[in-house]
């Protein structure tokens, strides 16, 4: 049987713990060969990270990035859509983000109003140059559904990562054209609605992730979370659609290609 080969579409490169590596990038890369894994989107957080994680990656032709920053920074740069959109031609990467909205640990109004208008300008960026968007959304549904519907996000499409939220907010974000993608968390035994929204999902909308560093599946839960270990993800993603693990590591694949044509 030809042997399944992954794509982890969401990833943080630049943060993982290299040390049992001896502090080298090339090194762990020689890891993921072995375990299958073919392809990479190092994800954006920050605007300050942002250069060195994209020279880490850039001249790697089994890792693509994106340009963005996540709605919890609070002190650093906040591009505007024609520095997200200079930026993301001139250093080619292949998505907008990650960009969205979490409500978690919000201290003030005013945060919630940052995070806003941040996520339309990654928004507006994303669909004047035809790119994809990374989505993060975080007790933070309706606000984020509203603003993608009101800044029509589906010009652009994308994939909300690292799925958490109920099935109503999945099936509007399917219905503006977006995939939805699904980390470690998809292993853990309680996560029962995360398992119910993962087997609704059509094969065609499907993506899987390991958000790595963080959030490491079963069985590495609690441990430094790695690219390679999107398999696990991939076979409770099978397990809970009644696929073999081939079929959705394929599926997959194809929908990465789709989505983000790297």
């Amino acid at each position: 049987m030809k042997k399944s080969m992954f794509i982890d579409s969401h990833c943080h490169l630049d943060r993982i713990d290299l040390s049992p590596y001896n502090n080298n990038f090339d090194e762990y890369l020689e890891t993921t060969e072995a375990d299958a894994l073919e392809h990479m989107l190092c994800v954006s957080i920050n605007w300050e990270a942002y250069p060195a994680m994209r020279d880490l990656v850039k001249a790697k032709p089994n890792i693509s990035f994106s340009v963005g920053v996540h709605p919890n920074e609070c002190d650093g740069y906040d591009p505007s859509s024609k520095e997200l959109i200079d930026t993301a031609i001139n250093d080619k990467a292949i998505a907008i983000g990650e960009t969205g909205l979490d409500y978690a640990r919000l201290d003030n109004e005013s945060d919630k109003i940052r995070q806003q208008s941040r996520f339309r300008r990654h928004i507006h960026a994303a669909k004047e140059i035809n790119k994809p968007l990374i989505i993060h959304t975080r007790d933070a549904k309706d606000d984020t559904i509203a603003i993608m519907q009101q800044e029509r996000a589906s010009d652009a499409g994308g994939v909300l990562h690292c799925f958490t939220e109920d099935w109503g907010m999945a099936k509007k974000a399917l219905d503006l054209g977006f995939y939805i993608s699904f980390s470690g968390i998809v292993t853990f035994k309680n996560a029962t609605q995360v398992h119910e929204v993962a087997k609704k999902v059509p094969s065609d909308r499907l993506l899987i992730e390991t958000d790595s560093p963080y959030l490491a599946p079963v069985p590495m839960r609690g441990k430094p979370n790695y690219p390679n270990y999107v398999r696990y993800v991939a076979a409770k993603v099978a397990e809970i659609k009644n696929l073999s693990i081939n079929e959705v590591a394929e599926l997959t694949r194809l929908n990465f290609q789709n989505l983000f044509n790297p």
